[in-house]
């Protein structure tokens, strides 16, 4: 129920950034894009990040703990996007030459 409810949120303020930019008839959609990715980043990397943990967001030490474990997660993402692209580089992406006779 509390899923169902945050995604129509999400969605309404997509929508709402949406209008807005299109009502005022701005040249830079990428704009729109960029907030729109953005807060579906946002709300996925939350989402996940703390799907079974027991976290207090009323409390400041909640806070504080839950904002260790995000960026503990987000620091963890790009060192595995780095490790990808390192990896991914050092291949050898030359064809393979075979003669057949």
């Amino acid at each position: 129920m509390v899923i169902g409810i945050t995604l129509l949120i999400i969605g309404i303020l997509i929508a709402a950034i949406w209008i807005i930019i299109e009502f005022k008839r701005l040249k830079h959609k990428l704009f729109a894009i960029f907030l729109i990715g953005l807060i579906l980043f946002a709300y996925l990397s939350f989402t996940f990040t703390f799907k079974g943990q027991d976290l207090d967001f009323k409390t400041i030490p909640g806070m504080i703990e839950a904002s260790k474990l995000y960026f503990s997660w987000i620091g963890s993402a790009f060192g595995n996007m780095k490790s990808i692209t390192t990896n991914a580089v050092k291949m050898d992406w030359g064809g393979n030459e075979t003669k057949v006779r």
